[in-house]
């Protein structure tokens, strides 16, 4: 009975499914605050450990795509192994806090787990809902928003509990995760599993013109998104030490920012269907660019003022996340969409430790300026896609 209903609602499991896997990712900046006064973790050292999980994270998207799992594995199967893996790491994170070292050894795998769920959980929606591909990704990738800032919920719902149980939560809900993907399967839409091919073959998506012009714009995209979800906790900071309002405030105030993502992303899919995933994508850049722009020239205007171009932000700056996934998602060989689609992500992941190792570094010196390093983010993904062409991929759609 059960998997009869999830495959009635395919969709609908898979998002859910990607919101409580991808908690794990930043489950540990969640109850930074709380580790710095337990441990004596300093901002360099959260930023280290979010570096740690983007660098498993990019490490595990090369292995499943040089070796050729992303394609010859089921992806159910490699997304709910991986979800039970992650939740272990995750749960070790807690034996390991007191040790630096050790600890971003113990994101550094959880990252390398992640690897196994937000790629496949791209193509399991592909494989289910092919023909509404930028609504369907909008609501995985919304997901994979809210479960990023699903850590922020859990530690203030359990403010007056240790730091450790929004970590066990967000494993918890990992194993949760892992259950409804294997009970649901891959879906019918996709090649059986390829039997072999050579390493580095999703490289070979990159010939193709609209495929390199949109994993350009999502290289762009990539800059700006993580550092900017590992600042927000510190610009929410700010406005509510301005406003005066109790610190309790900060993790409500910094999930609903990053939150926002999930109605950005469902809007921009909805949008994608009458204007395509193209302009969309174009659209959302072009607005997250410009408050990296003007942000830090009104940082001394009303902190109810930033706090809105915050919500603003978190609502723009991962719209167009699906829907460059979407245009990949059609422009790349059919036979290698799995590998194509974790190289991709790689690359774009491996743009993020830069971006968040320069901005988490420099705020302390900086403050509101370090915005302006990620805008040459969108600034040359923009560029980018001025050469895609729409026509090429409805042809490539359709084949």
């Amino acid at each position: 009975m059960l998997v009869s209903l999830l495959t009635r609602h395919p969709l609908a499991t898979i998002v859910i499914a990607q919101l409580f896997g991808t908690s794990l990712w930043f489950s540990v900046n969640g109850v930074g605050l709380a580790l710095s006064e337990a441990v004596g973790l300093s901002e360099r050292g959260l930023g280290l450990l979010t570096i740690a999980v983007q660098a498993g994270f990019i490490s595990g998207t090369l292995m499943i795509a040089t070796t050729g799992l992303a394609d010859r594995v089921q992806a159910s199967r490699l997304f709910a192994c991986s979800a039970v893996a992650g939740a272990l790491c995750n749960a070790a994170f807690i034996d390991m806090a007191e040790s630096l070292s050790l600890a971003v050894i113990a994101r550094f795998f959880t990252g390398l787990c992640l690897a196994g769920i937000y790629p496949l959980g791209m193509k399991l929606v592909v494989s289910w809902t092919p023909s509404h591909a930028g609504a369907a990704l909008g609501w995985l990738v919304g997901m994979l928003t809210l479960g990023t800032a699903s850590p922020h919920l859990l530690r203030g719902l359990t403010l007056a509990l240790p730091w450790q149980w929004p970590l066990l939560l967000a494993s918890l809900l990992a194993l949760i995760a892992a259950v409804l993907i294997l009970r649901l399967g891959d879906g019918p839409h996709l090649p059986g599993p390829a039997k072999g091919g050579r390493p580095w073959v999703g490289l070979a998506a990159f010939r193709v013109n609209n495929f390199r012009a949109t994993a350009l714009g999502y290289f762009g995209h990539c800059w700006e998104l993580y550092a900017f979800w590992a600042l927000v906790p510190y610009l929410v900071s700010r406005e509510v030490a301005r406003l005066g309002w109790d610190p309790s405030w900060l993790p409500w105030l910094a999930f609903l920012v990053i939150a926002l993502g999930l109605p950005g992303c469902v809007g921009g899919g909805w949008l994608s269907r009458r204007m395509g995933s193209d302009r969309v994508a174009v659209g959302a850049l072009a607005v997250s660019g410009t408050l990296c722009l003007v942000y830090p020239f009104l940082g001394g205007s009303s902190p109810l003022l930033l706090l809105g171009l915050l919500a603003i932000w978190g609502l723009c700056v991962i719209a167009d996340s699906p829907q460059f996934s979407a245009l990949a998602s059609v422009t790349a060989p059919r036979e290698r969409l799995g590998a194509a689609l974790a190289i991709m992500n790689a690359i774009g992941f491996a743009l993020t430790i830069p971006a968040i190792a320069l901005t988490t570094t420099l705020w302390s010196s900086q403050q509101l300026a370090v915005l302006w390093w990620l805008l040459p983010g969108p600034v040359l993904g923009l560029l980018a896609m001025r050469f895609y062409s729409p026509g090429r991929a409805i042809a490539t759609s359709s084949a």
